[in-house]
């Protein structure tokens, strides 16, 4: 996953290393919010909190080499690091949110993280990547272009350079997770980067890449699975808890936006604009009509499989909207959300279907009397998905992965309306009276019907007009020239055809009833 910004002094920061005065001795990997090496002194202060967050917000910094704190971990992308941990007290609820709330960043400090997954084909073939492909893939890119090779036992799955990384989802999807950003012009130009060193490997290999959302013409027999310990447990446990999760896992792609925030109340307004929102986006970027050759009756099909993967762990959070709703109960949200693993010793420890609250009072049963760290915590609140995620910065997940010239336009979005006050206060309004039931009605029908969904008196494709308004005008105040980033999304609003009705169009017309072309069509 992408990672934000550097850590807003404003918020914490002492000496060389974060400082935490509930006592985790913790170093963040520069796969994570930061470099530690980067980091420069303050304090944190969150006026905005109730009197008992506040005081553990305050607590909340981490001391240095020497100290003799509670936990002593690294914090690291995956996979995990192992734990050296000794815990001489538990990990308490108030520093799980402890841990969110230090995501607080001032304005001057927000970026924008962008995430892009896409399916990688044997050209001559059509047939997805073979896992021996794609490390020959990755191993290429290391070498030609200086990354660091993120290994797994003896299997290569991911690269890292600077704050950037490429990593595997479970079906051998190529993810980009971008550096944390100030511009929309640094956005794409790492977009251009990161697409022009993977196609001078992939190329010579006779691999292409397919920006679309749902695979178009393979079924799940035909998808190579990943040599990474966390999918085997995941793939194990989808089927127990919905009918689409294995669909999900190996043959959907997304691209998200994660943005920052600058306190609880700004992380809430944000939270509801986005969740609100999500199913305009989800229209908008719709790009997935086809399954094993056929029009699937969905233009969005990866968006209707999280309906069916795990509910537990996905969907619109209504609670989000509760006048009570905050990091606290987030956390709770979270600490009932089921498991999937633990990681110790270099080993995935299946723990699925377990309680992370569980785990928190040492009663989790595949490991009796040990306690968790933030370093579980994190993984395990990577294992959530509604659709908007919280971590220390909020995650925008409503939309089909795309092509090239699409996956600048996802961010401009997103920063046009939630990085400007204006823009973001004119969405509340505007989103304020619709009810649990509207937002519900929405998220399922607009994976089907796109921006042709009914809603009160006109159909949704009103609605975002005025979305779209809001995040040009948006974009405009920024003063950064951003707006022919959305040039893209503005036309599909402008003639009401999404990208995947455009697909449909061409299936049924001069392609012939064939996906083949659609291979060509959306090819990077």
């Amino acid at each position: 996953m992408a990672l934000l910004s550097q850590v807003d002094p404003s918020c914490y920061i002492i000496s060389k290393n974060l400082r935490c005065k509930t006592s985790y001795d913790t170093v963040f990997s520069k796969g994570n919010i930061m470099e530690s090496s980067k980091i420069k002194g303050a304090f944190i202060s969150f006026p905005s909190f109730p009197s008992n967050s506040r005081k553990s917000i305050q607590r909340f910094h981490l001391y240095g080499a020497g100290y003799k704190g509670r936990y002593n971990t690294i914090v690291a992308a995956s996979p995990p690091t192992d734990d050296a941990v000794v815990v001489t007290e538990p990990l308490t609820k108030e520093d799980l949110v402890a841990y969110l709330a230090s995501g607080c960043k001032s304005k001057e400090k927000w970026r924008i993280g962008t995430e892009h997954e896409k399916f990688g084909f044997e050209i001559e073939t059509l047939r997805p990547m073979k896992y021996e492909q794609i490390a020959e893939l990755l191993n290429g890119i290391a070498e030609r272009f200086e990354w660091e090779k993120v290994m797994e036992g003896d299997h290569i799955i991911g690269l890292k350079q600077g704050k950037q990384s490429i990593s595997l989802e479970p079906g051998g999807q190529f993810e980009l997770s971008g550096a944390p950003l100030e511009t929309l012009h640094q956005t794409c130009a790492e977009v251009n980067s990161h697409l022009y060193q993977v196609k001078a490997v992939a190329e010579e290999m006779g691999i292409g890449f397919l920006g679309i959302g749902f695979q178009p013409k393979w079924g799940l027999k035909d998808i190579p699975i990943m040599p990474k310990g966390r999918y085997e447990i995941m793939r194990n446990y989808m089927p127990k808890v919905g009918s689409l999760g294995l669909d999900m896992m190996f043959r959907t792609c997304t691209v998200q936006v994660n943005l920052d925030f600058s306190s609880e109340a700004d992380m809430i307004r944000k939270f509801r604009a986005g969740l609100a929102l999500q199913p305009i986006a989800t229209a908008l970027f719709s790009n997935s009509p086809f399954t094993e050759g056929k029009p699937n009756g969905y233009l969005s099909m990866r968006s209707h499989i999280w309906t069916d993967t795990d509910n537990n762990r996905a969907g619109m959070l209504p609670f989000v909207f509760d006048d009570s709703f905050s990091f606290e109960q987030y956390v709770d949200y979270a600490l009932d959300v089921p498991m999937y693993f633990v990681y110790r010793k270099k080993q995935y420890i299946d723990c699925s279907g377990m309680s992370f609250r569980d785990f928190l009072a040492g009663k989790l049963p595949p490991l009796p009397g040990e306690l968790p760290t933030l370093n579980d915590w994190e993984n395990h609140l990577t294992t959530i998905f509604p659709e908007v995620r919280l971590k220390r910065y909020l995650e925008m997940r409503g939309a089909d992965g795309g092509p090239w010239r699409r996956l600048c336009a996802l961010p401009a979005f997103w920063v046009g309306i939630l990085y400007d006050e204006v823009s973001l206060q004119n969405v509340i309004d505007m989103t304020s009276d619709w009810t649990p039931e509207e937002r519900q009605m929405l998220r399922n029908k607009v994976p089907r019907s796109g921006l042709k969904t009914p809603f009160r008196d006109g159909f949704l494709r009103h609605v975002a007009e005025d979305v779209i308004k809001f995040a040009k005008d948006g974009l405009e105040r920024r003063g950064f020239k951003e707006m022919g980033f959305l040039n893209e999304v503005a036309e599909v609003v402008r003639t009401g055809v999404t990208p995947a009705e455009k697909l449909l169009e061409m299936y049924h017309g001069k392609w012939g009833q064939s996906v083949d072309p659609v291979f060509q069509e959306l090819l990077y």
